[in-house]
């Protein structure tokens, strides 16, 4: 029984089998090596992680079984390859988008937080030049 895949957020391992997928056909262990590729080893996806995934997606009907068949003298017969869905390329444009509106989000604060750094540093400046040329005013006064 397919569901129909969620509008929600995606997982890390469901973003990075659907990120492989979307520019070819793969099997499971072409799947792991493509995703420890793409991010640069940091993460690297055991079997449980990836086949439990692929369970689900397969149930949610985010990606499927390819009809690919491979050439016995090249690949192992029994290798499943999986193939992305249009459900799947959705799913994965939409969480693309939601990554794209946190980094606007993300990078916006982070200059505002920058300009706000930039006037408190300036009011501290200020401060320090007005209380050194009170202390220089001082010094100069006749005692």
């Amino acid at each position: 029984m397919v569901k129909k895949a969620t509008n929600g957020p995606l997982t890390p391992a469901v973003l990075h089998i659907l990120l492989a997928l979307s520019t070819q056909e793969r099997h499971g262990y072409r799947i792991m090596k493509q995703v420890e590729s793409d991010s640069q080893g940091k993460v690297k996806m055991g079997p449980g992680t990836l086949y439990g995934s692929i369970g689900r997606m397969v149930d949610a009907g985010l990606i499927r079984e390819s009809d690919k068949k491979v050439d016995p003298e090249m690949d192992d017969e029994r290798r499943v390859y999986y193939r992305i869905t249009a459900a799947g390329r959705d799913a994965l444009e939409e969480e693309l988008d939601r990554y794209r509106e946190v980094v606007a989000v993300a990078r916006q604060l982070r200059v505002e937080g920058m300009n706000h750094k930039k006037n408190e540093d300036a009011k501290k400046i200020i401060t320090k030049a007005g209380m050194q040329e009170r202390s220089m005013r001082k010094s100069r006064s006749p005692s």
